[in-house]
């Protein structure tokens, strides 16, 4: 296991071996220590939307990777809204200002969102190297101005949007941060190993709600098209070793829509969007005992 405690008692993370491969990481890992079966991890099933709320709990409403496909979902009653990225098809202003005109219209008291790997103009270096290039991968974005989308974050008025950083709603603290494996040269996306374990590295330790783009490996990561995981090995051990949290929120994986649970933290793929980019997957709602009634 790539962890370490260090002189100050606290654990430090290290790459893992099977970092770069992480469909060899699963089986080695399933195999020696049968980390990703019961009683270690268990499928859950989504709660009912009609499910009453225990007294002393905050209802939280999680989608993901909804991409510009809003009109029509139905969103169910909760209190805080957590989108986890991929809300637009490539990051047009004019689809960050659809999403948040959506996001207007929602009754939740909270709403927090991350960007995904297809918010392209949200990632300043992406584009800094995207309006270099003289080929055109983007046309849409590339023909942007900088002026454009140099301020595209401040469009999002109906929400707090979190970028490798934190808020704390009705005590809980919460923290986001959109980077993913590198794949297919997205936005927010970056070499597995050292470069992504120095994002996770500056997660809190005691965060309630972890919000990020793309999976931890084994936890509705499976690629059935590809036969692959492609959850992020030093995401998992961030998760399970060191920061803990109770609700780890995420998508990217449109194939992983569901929830497990590890016994101590539970895992919510909420990909909106199906592989085909259909908007069929329902949000997902999660009760948590508000901080001081646990």
């Amino acid at each position: 296991m790539a962890r370490r405690i260090s002189s100050q008692g606290k654990v430090t993370i290290s790459v893992d071996e099977y970092s770069s491969n992480p469909t060899q990481a699963f089986t080695h890992y399933n195999i020696n220590q049968s980390r990703f079966q019961p009683p270690h991890v268990h499928m859950v099933e989504p709660l009912p939307y009609d499910a009453p709320k225990p007294v002393g709990h905050t209802r939280f409403v999680c989608v993901s990777d909804t991409h510009s496909r809003t009109d029509g979902i139905q969103m169910p009653f909760g209190d805080v809204l957590l989108h986890t990225g991929d809300f637009t098809e490539l990051g047009l202003p004019s689809e960050v200002k659809k999403f948040n005109d959506w996001l207007g219209s929602l009754p939740y008291e909270f709403k927090v969102v991350i960007a995904g790997n297809h918010e392209l103009t949200f990632d300043k270096d992406f584009m800094a190297e995207l309006i270099k290039q003289d080929y055109y991968r983007f046309p849409s974005v590339s023909k942007l101005k900088t002026e454009d989308f140099d301020d595209v974050q401040s469009v999002l008025t109906n929400c707090v949007y979190l970028q490798d950083s934190e808020i704390t709603i009705k005590g809980f603290r919460i923290y986001g941060t959109p980077w993913t494996p590198r794949f297919n040269g997205w936005g927010f996306n970056l070499p597995r190993g050292q470069s992504l374990l120095d994002k996770w590295n500056q997660i809190p330790e005691d965060v309630d709600i972890l919000m990020t783009h793309g999976p931890p490996l084994g936890f509705r990561d499976w690629v059935p098209k590809e036969l692959q995981r492609v959850g992020c090995v030093e995401l998992l051990n961030t998760v399970q070793k060191r920061v803990r949290p109770k609700l780890h929120a995420y998508g990217g994986i449109h194939e992983g829509y569901g929830i497990m649970t590890d016994g101590y933290t539970t895992f919510i793929n909420s990909s909106t969007c199906t592989v085909s980019f259909q908007p069929t997957n329902p949000a997902i709602i999660f009760d948590l005992p508000n901080p001081g009634n646990s």
